[in-house]
């Protein structure tokens, strides 16, 4: 028996969102429930081509012809990891590898939990950590944390010239079998429905925990970026029209009771619904 992991069925193509920005997409279905699941990652080509987090090991082969198909690997500048989850640094190894002209950005946090996993080459590291910003030769990219996050490395980024944010794993929700490329196109409750069962039981346990007065200024931050569009690694795009029903679910969060979770007789009875008869 093998246990690598199955490579998607699904397939998207890359979305360019603004500019010289674009996502890649792989796409995943959800255990033992009809939806799917967006396993997103970023380049934005520019001047100075970056690389915003490095995919899935399961979607390794599409992840690198789509990525490299939008730039050349000599080319690119920067390999930015927003956090050290599997499904972010996947394929950080060939990444680096091909791009030898590149420079990670990540953090001191990042490197030193992530070290284990992947052997950091620091002369080709630069630590930037929240709040800090790289000035490209055609953009400024800010490093804003997210509104809630599931490592204590992640921060988002914010392309100035495009209003572009990558909102890492904030925003987070399902799709439906027909895999929307937008939150526009969601049903209104599975929009609502699916960030609290992500923000509360995959994301951030510790929501129902935060100081009001302090979440609501976290929030205040981020959205006074004034961006344009929202990429998030596990969401239909968030265009310009969603963007305040999109906080105003963020702000509403930690009132939010915590959706149950999936037991034991749930995985019993997705094993014998999977069972392949003798």
């Amino acid at each position: 028996m093998s246990f690598h992991p199955v490579p998607p069925t699904i397939r998207v193509a890359p979305q360019e969102v603004a500019p010289d920005v674009f996502v890649l997409h792989s796409v995943q279905e959800a255990i033992g429930a009809p939806l799917r699941v967006y396993l997103n990652s970023m380049v934005i080509r520019g001047a100075e081509p970056v690389v915003v987090d490095t995919g899935t090991v399961a979607n390794r082969q599409q992840w690198l012809e789509d990525a490299f198909g939008l730039v050349d690997p000599a080319d690119v500048k920067y390999v930015y990891i927003s956090h050290d989850d599997i499904d972010h640094t996947g394929n950080l190894e060939e990444v680096m590898s091909l791009c030898t002209n590149a420079t990670i950005i990540a953090s001191w946090a990042l490197v030193e939990r992530h070290s284990n996993a992947f052997e950091f080459p620091l002369h080709r590291c630069r630590w930037i950590d929240d709040g800090g910003r790289l000035d490209l030769a055609d953009r400024r990219l800010s490093m804003v944390r997210p509104p809630f996050w599931d490592s204590p490395t992640t921060r988002g980024l914010f392309d100035h010239s495009t209003g572009v944010y990558w909102a890492v794993d904030g925003f987070a929700t399902p799709a439906s079998p027909a895999v929307e490329r937008t939150v526009d196109e969601l049903d209104p409750d599975l929009w609502r429905e699916g960030m609290a069962m992500f923000a509360h039981n995959g994301v951030s346990p510790w929501l129902g925990l935060v100081d009001p007065a302090k979440y609501a200024a976290h929030i205040d931050r981020i959205q006074a970026l004034g961006m344009t569009t929202i990429v998030g690694a596990h969401t239909p795009l968030i265009t310009e029209p969603s963007i305040q029903a999109a906080f105003d679910l963020v702000r509403g969060l930690p009132d939010v009771p915590a959706p149950p979770v999936p037991g034991q007789a749930d995985l019993d009875l997705i094993v014998a619904a999977s069972a392949v008869p003798a």
